[in-house]
């Protein structure tokens, strides 16, 4: 077939939804469809649009549907979306309507629907190749932050707990993100400079992001608000440990009964987990395996299975086209 993505992030950016939509149109390629990627549709005729981001990607949604009644539409919805727009923004309450198919990224995300739209949505994991681990550093315990500094992401929650941890902790954070506005890289050097166990590295290749995770000894997500966090497919895959917020973003990638949550916004609770992750062995190993546990959700074969699974059952589509 002949698919259109649409994504709102742009080319080259490190944002999630460009990630997405560059690693499902390699997917789509490898099981033989012709595949574009665009920031909006651009009028060209397609046998199906792939929209990610309901709101923002509003607009390409209700153009491709007008024009193309008979073909269908896929519309994976973010974290925003699940959480916060489809209550409240037209457009994307519309978009949701327009969709043959709606795709959440994890099993949590299916809740936040109502039973008519949950009937049409599926559950498809992001995936991520596990990147060589190179030698972890001796000289301390080091802790990965993955994340773009922007307020869903609460994301000097870890610099935070760090001021909590004991005086022979041998915790070091470093965190990798760029900076959504001047006010954020302000504070994230602000934190670099007084608080000596957190260090910002600002937005990184994702080739060195991965390498640098796969380096540490776990790595912390303490996002508010979460669609479905790549950054945890690609820790599963490197097979290091999570601590996460408890949030539905995160539990639909980790499960009910992991053992890595703490309290949104609570960084004292989140400062007892890594203490207790640098010196509690059998804890640390719990969180190895249930990690291990979860990681053939998140391998590309995986993936693409459930890609190539999903177009098989779209209206309109003929089987082997």
């Amino acid at each position: 077939m002949k698919i259109t993505i649409v994504t709102p992030a742009r080319p080259g950016s490190q944002h999630g939804n460009r990630h997405t939509a560059a690693r499902w149109a390699t997917l789509l390629r490898g099981l033989g469809h012709r595949v574009r990627v665009m920031l909006a549709w651009d009028g060209e005729p397609a046998d199906l649009m792939i929209a990610l981001h309901a709101r923002r990607s509003h607009d390409s949604v209700s153009r491709f549907a007008a024009a193309h009644p008979g073909r269908p539409l896929v519309l994976v919805l973010t974290g925003t979306d699940l959480y916060r727009d489809i209550r409240f923004d037209a457009g994307a309450r519309d978009s949701l309507r327009l969709a043959a198919r709606l795709v959440v990224l994890q099993e949590q995300g299916l809740a936040e629907l109502g039973v008519e739209i949950r009937r049409k949505t599926r559950v498809i994991y992001q995936s991520a190749r596990a990147a060589r681990r190179p030698r972890r550093l001796k000289r301390c315990f080091e802790i990965m932050v993955s994340g773009h500094l922007r307020e869903e992401k609460d994301p000097f929650r870890c610099a935070m707990a760090a001021a909590h941890l004991p005086p022979e902790s041998r915790i070091r954070i470093a965190h990798i993100g760029a900076a959504m506005s001047e006010e954020m890289a302000e504070e994230a050097r602000s934190w670099s400079a007084r608080e000596p166990r957190y260090a910002w590295l600002g937005g990184l290749p994702h080739g060195k992001a991965l390498r640098l995770l796969a380096r540490s000894r776990l790595m912390v997500i303490s996002s508010r608000m979460e669609g479905g966090a790549n950054v945890i497919s690609e820790a599963l895959a490197a097979g290091i440990p999570v601590i996460a917020s408890r949030i539905p973003g995160n539990i639909g990638m980790l499960g009910r009964r992991y053992a890595g949550y703490y309290p949104v916004g609570d960084e004292r609770a989140l400062a007892r987990l890594l203490v207790r992750a640098e010196h509690d062995r059998a804890f640390y190993r719990r969180l190895v395996s249930q990690c291990r546990s979860r990681r053939a959700r998140v391998t590309p074969h995986s993936e693409q299975a459930a890609l190539k699974a999903l177009l098989a059952e779209l209206p309109g589509i003929r089987p082997g086209r």
